[in-house]
C-alpha cells in the first residue's frame, strides 16, 4: 500500500511526548513491511538540524491560502530507511522556533495558524506531487484538519488525493480549541462552522473535525475507544465520539524494540535479559550512585519518568509522602512540567534527601536508567489513552504499579487479582488506592521468588510495534 502519515512531532527527530514514539515506530514499522510510506513533519528547526536532514532536498514550493493571504513554503524530503520518506512543510516564520508549541512557559499565540498552515501544506504537496495514496492518516489535533481539508481539495480540483483518511486520537485532552475567527483562516465553506463541522461553544475545535470527517477514527487502546465516549473521559467530545462509534477503534501502541531492549540499550551500563538477570543489578547501583544515595541500598526503588502535571497523578504521589518518608525505600522522580507539582517534590526531595530524589529536567539516557534500576515504576495517571513506560517496565524487568484507566487496563494484569497472570500492580486513580499499591508492593519485594515469577512474566510479553502494525494494515485493508 502506499500509506501517507502526518502529525507534528516524529521521533527521532521532533519529541516531547509518546506521539512522536507512535508516529515514528508505527511510519517504520509499515515501512519495514514493504509499504511505500510518507511521513509528513512540520520543518521546525530541530528537525532541520538533526543528522537525517542534512541531505534534505527541496521537492516544491508552496503557495497556501490563509483567509484573504497566500503564504509561501517549501517541502524538503530525506529518506532514512528503505521505503520510507520524510517530508518537512517549512515556512520559518512558523516552524523556525526553539520549541514544536510553546516557549515553555506558555503556547505560541499563532498556533492554529501554523498547523492549518501544516495541515493545508500537506494536502497540497499531496496534490502537486501526485502520490496517489491509499490511505492518509492523520496524528492529533495539529494534523485533525487534514481529512477535511483534503476531501475539500478534492471536490474543489475534480481529483482523487487518498481512497481513504485515518484520523487518530492520541489524547483526546489536547482538542485545538480556539476563538471563531480562526475558521476564516481555514477558507472552508461557512456551512461547516456549525454543529455539525468545526463549531465547538461558539469557538473552533480541530479536534472536532478529525473525528468527524475521517473515514476511520483511532485511539491508541481499546479501553481508550470507549473511555472516550463517556463524560468522565471525554472531554466534551463524547457525544462526538458516540457518532463514530461504528468506525473507531482502539489499537494499542507498541513498543520499538530496537530503542527499548534491555538486551541492546546503549544507555545502560549493563545488558541483561530475562534469562540472566545481572545487568539489572549493575544498572541498580548505577542508578543509586547517580541518584545520589548508597549503591549498598537493599530496599525496593520506586522510579517515575513523566511530565509533572496532573494527568500523571502526582498529586496523588504527593500526597503519600508520608509514605516515602517512613519506610526503608528510594523514590527516584524524573520529570519537568507544572511549576507546583515540581517544587512540591523538590521540597519532599529536601525534607528526606537520604530517600527521596528528582531530576526536574528531560533526560532520554536517565529514563532508560530509571526502567532498567528501579523495582517499581510508578504511574497513577488520572487518564492514560496507551502509556508507554508501563509496556517498557515490564520488559525490563521492573513491575509497574498503574491506574485503571486506558492502556494501563490493556497491558498490565494485577497479580494480587490474577497470581498466575499478574504482571504488576493496579490501583484506582486517587491517593488512597496508590497508598494501598505501595503496601503491597513492599509486601511483593520481601517475597523474592513470587517477585521474580512476576518480574519473569512481565519480561516474556510482547508489545512489538511489529505486532501494533499489524492491526492498522488489517484496519487499512478493512477501509479500502
Amino acid at each position: 500500500m502506499k500509506i501517507v502519515h502526518a502529525g507534528s512531532e516524529l521521533f527521532p527527530y521532533i519529541k516531547t511526548g509518546g506521539l512522536a514514539d507512535a508516529v515514528g515506530a508505527l511510519t517504520a514499522a509499515l515501512s519495514d513491511n514493504g509499504h511505500e510510506v510518507s511521513v509528513f513533519v512540520p520543518g521546525y528547526r530541530a528537525v532541520l538540524e538533526h543528522r537525517d536532514a542534512a541531505g534534505a532536498t527541496r521537492t516544491m514550493r508552496l503557495k497556501i491560502e490563509l483567509a484573504d493571504q497566500f503564504l509561501s513554503g517549501d517541502v524538503r524530503m530525506f529518506s532514512p530507511r528503505p521505503n520510507l520518506k520524510v517530508y518537512l512543510i517549512c515556512r520559518e516564520e512558523f516552524f523556525d522556533r526553539q520549541g514544536p508549541y510553546g516557549n515553555g512557559e506558555r503556547d505560541y499565540e499563532d498556533n492554529a495558524d501554523r498547523f492549518i498552515f501544516f495541515c493545508k501544506g500537506v494536502v497540497e504537496a499531496l496534490r502537486l506531487g501526485d502520490f496517489g495514496a491509499d490511505v492518509v492518516h492523520s496524528h492529533d489535533w495539529q494534523a485533525a484538519l487534514l481529512p477535511l481539508l483534503l476531501r475539500e481539495t478534492e471536490r474543489r480540483h475534480g481529483t482523487t488525493l487518498a481512497l481513504k483518511t485515518v484520523f487518530t486520537i492520541h489524547n483526546i485532552a489536547y482538542q485545538g480549541v480556539f476563538p471563531a475567527k480562526i475558521f476564516a483562516r481555514t477558507n472552508l465553506p461557512d456551512e461547516l462552522y456549525s454543529m455539525d463541522g468545526l463549531e465547538y461553544y461558539s469557538q473552533i475545535n480541530l479536534m472536532k473535525g478529525g473525528i468527524l470527517f475521517a473515514d476511520r477514527v483511532t485511539t491508541v487502546s481499546p479501553r481508550y475507544a470507549k473511555e472516550i465516549q463517556t463524560p468522565e473521559f471525554g472531554c466534551g467530545l463524547d457525544g462526538v465520539a458516540q457518532t463514530r462509534a461504528d468506525d473507531l477503534v482502539g489499537l494499542l501502541n507498541g513498543v520499538d524494540n530496537s530503542i527499548w531492549n534491555p538486551a541492546v540499550d546503549p544507555h545502560l551500563p549493563a545488558r541483561y535479559s530475562a534469562v540472566n538477570l545481572s545487568g539489572k543489578h549493575v544498572c541498580r547501583l548505577d542508578l543509586l550512585k547517580r541518584s545520589g544515595f548508597a549503591p549498598e541500598f537493599k530496599g525496593p526503588i520506586f522510579g517515575m519518568v513523566c511530565r509533572l502535571t496532573e494527568q500523571k497523578g502526582i498529586d496523588f504521589v504527593l500526597a503519600n509522602r508520608d509514605f516515602f518518608a517512613a519506610h526503608e525505600c528510594r523514590l527516584i522522580v524524573l520529570g519537568s512540567g507544572d511549576r507546583r507539582m515540581e517544587e512540591e517534590l523538590l521540597e519532599l526531595a529536601a525534607e528526606v534527601p537520604q530517600k527521596v530524589s528528582l531530576a526536574a529536567k528531560h533526560d532520554e539516557a536517565m529514563s532508560h536508567l530509571i526502567e532498567a534500576g528501579s523495582d517499581f515504576f510508578v504511574m497513577p495517571s488520572v487518564f492514560e489513552p496507551c502509556g508507554l513506560n508501563q509496556m517498557y517496565s515490564q520488559l525490563y524487568g521492573t513491575v509497574p504499579i498503574v491506574s485503571r484507566v486506558g492502556g494501563l487496563v490493556d497491558t498490565v494484569v494485577d497479580a494480587d487479582e490474577d497470581p498466575a497472570l499478574g504482571t504488576g500492580l493496579m490501583c484506582d486513580p486517587n491517593a488512597a488506592s496508590l497508598r494501598d499499591a505501595l503496601q503491597r508492593a513492599l509486601v511483593l519485594f520481601s517475597d523474592r521468588p513470587r517477585y521474580l515469577a512476576i518480574q519473569q512474566r512481565g519480561m516474556a510479553k510482547n508489545f512489538s510495534w511489529s505486532r501494533a502494525a499489524s492491526g492498522y494494515e488489517r484496519l487499512y485493508q478493512e477501509s479500502l
